[in-house]
């Protein structure tokens, strides 16, 4: 079974976070909501493994608040 990486895999991890901030430059809210989901699906599409998928998912939710209305 496969298991997340969470270490940095990229040569120049600034560039990589450059690209992400400039994809969204210039989006509204809305839209840049959108790429974000569009991103997420073609990655958890490329990961392939469900296993991660779960895990990566779990260590994405640690530590957010609860925003449900109400």
């Amino acid at each position: 079974m496969s298991r997340l990486l969470t270490q940095s895999r990229f040569a120049n991890p600034d560039e990589a976070f450059v690209a992400i901030v400039d994809a969204h430059r210039d989006l509204a809210p809305e839209a840049s909501a959108a790429l974000d989901a569009r991103l997420v699906l073609l990655l958890a599409n490329h990961i392939g493994d469900i296993a991660v998928l779960k895990e990566a998912l779990a260590a994405a939710r640690e530590g957010l608040a609860d925003s449900r209305a109400g």
